[in-house]
Formats: structure tokens, sequence, C-alpha cells
């Protein structure tokens, strides 16, 4: 099993959400578990379109970390 970093981003209508490690996954929905769940089902089409066409899968290999700053 495979562990992508999703980036979640608020917005004016809901969330957005994207993977960096793979380029055209994309995800929107009106809640945070809404575009949780649309990612999942768009992760697992995405990946599943690569090998259909023979395409190499990406490995994970993005990372997060926080920074603190003095406000």
């Amino acid at each position: 099993m495979s562990r992508y970093l999703v980036i979640i981003e608020e917005s004016a209508t809901g969330y957005s959400a994207f993977l960096p490690d793979l380029p055209g996954c994309i995800a929107t929905g009106a809640t945070r578990d809404d575009v949780e769940n649309a990612m999942r089902q768009g992760v697992a089409f995405h990946l599943e379109g690569l090998r259909e066409s023979g395409d190499p899968v990406p490995p994970p290999r993005s990372t997060a970390t926080y920074v603190e700053v003095a406000a």
C-alpha cells in the first residue's frame, strides 16, 4: 500500500485538493470530508488509468511539515 500526500486548501466555495506526486489528480468538495472522499476515489481512478495505459505509477515522494513563526 502506498501513501500519497494530499494538499487540502479552503476556498470561497468549499475545499480543493491535489497531490504533488500525481500531477493532474485534483478534487473539490463542499466540505473537508467531501473533498477527502472525492480524492480517495480520484486517486484510485487516476492510478487505474495509468496502469491500464501502461504508464508508470509515480512513487510517493512528497512530505510535509509545519514551521512556527512569531505572529
